[in-house]
């Protein structure tokens, strides 16, 4: 709703999973548009690509795919097996939707001299790369720039680290705000995407021709995520609590936005920073919130005790598997 993919437009999605963002947008091209013979024969053969390196996965994507009549049962497959991150294929799209795995650094299994398995990270060697990292969010990052035409556009879901880790990190932000305009970052609630206590956003940029002058001027956000509580069976989040979300997003026409945030207005929810103010910031950092979290300052208005409790949990949750990869990355290997 926010990208509006167009007919006779290619879309693409490196680690596509069973294929819930093809399906999602091949609902959306048919439900928003008259399409005339062509458009439905590009629309079945050749609007979607994808990657997915899990058999089973990649089998119900096809099977997905062939259900709501896209792509031939026994011609070739838009969806390949290999993994994406390895090269460029030279494929050039006009869209990517996204939601890279997460979890661990890209790792493969090698056998060692004394014929025990051992994982090693992964870099991938990538010219095409602004850096080298193991951090697989980083690599997705950066190939989906690869893999988007001089003004292909993109919707990405990524996990916070993206926004705030250093190193590597702080490079491939500054790129891409310098080589693509990052127009509009979205903070979701804990535990949406990924496992509890990740947090995820979805990060809308559009790839831009080569320029000295940085593409991104503004980048607006808004925080679906302060004081906002879901749980997966009391309160599970629907289409409608991003209803808002989708006309500030303005798809008709961005130059027209309109901050919901003032400094009269502390608890706006939508709000512009400059690209100054982002390169000001240490590291480069789009980790941005402004709104006061209420269970630290109003005991009266506290959530349910069983989403406390969850909350906590999912904390904790997280903290333990942060500690483990910190012991898997001392010990060399996983248990």
């Amino acid at each position: 709703a926010c990208v509006q993919p167009k007919p006779m437009k290619s879309i693409a999605d490196p680690a596509c999973g069973t294929g819930g963002f093809f399906l999602a947008a091949y609902d959306w091209i048919v439900s928003n548009n008259k399409l005339d013979q062509e458009e439905k024969v590009f629309l079945k053969n050749e609007t979607f690509y994808g990657n997915e390196i899990v058999a089973n996965t990649r089998r119900m994507c096809l099977m997905n795919m062939y259900l709501h009549n896209i792509g031939e049962i026994d011609g070739n497959t838009p969806i390949k097996s290999t993994d994406a991150l390895i090269s460029d294929d030279g494929l050039r799209v006009d869209y990517v939707l996204a939601n890279p795995p997460f979890g661990k650094k890209s790792s493969m299994t090698i056998t060692n001299e004394e014929g025990e398995a051992e994982k090693q990270d992964m870099s991938y060697n990538r010219q095409d790369f602004w850096e080298t990292t193991s951090n697989k969010q980083l690599n997705f990052l950066q190939h989906i720039k690869t893999m988007l035409k001089i003004n292909g556009e993109a919707a990405v879901v990524l996990p916070d680290n993206v926004l705030f880790e250093g190193g590597a990190g702080e490079e491939v932000r500054k790129q891409l705000l310098k080589t693509t305009e990052l127009h509009t970052i979205l903070r979701l609630p804990t535990g949406i995407f990924y496992a509890p206590g990740v947090k995820a956003n979805v990060l809308f940029f559009d790839n831009k021709p080569a320029s000295k002058e940085a593409w991104t001027k503004d980048i607006w956000f808004y925080d679906y995520r302060t004081n906002i509580h879901h749980t997966p069976k009391k309160h599970t989040m629907t289409m409608q609590h991003l209803e808002e979300f989708i006309k500030l997003y303005n798809p008709a026409n961005r130059n027209k936005r309109v901050e919901t945030w003032s400094e009269e207005n502390e608890e706006g929810r939508w709000r512009k920073y400059t690209y100054d103010e982002i390169i000001a910031r240490d590291k480069t950092s789009l980790d941005i919130f402004w709104i006061k979290d209420k269970s630290l300052t109003d005991l009266d208005n506290l959530p349910d005790p069983d989403v406390l409790a969850n909350e906590i949990i999912e904390n904790i949750e997280s903290g333990l598997n942060s500690f483990r990869e910190i012991m898997e990355t001392i010990n060399g290997n996983e248990e």
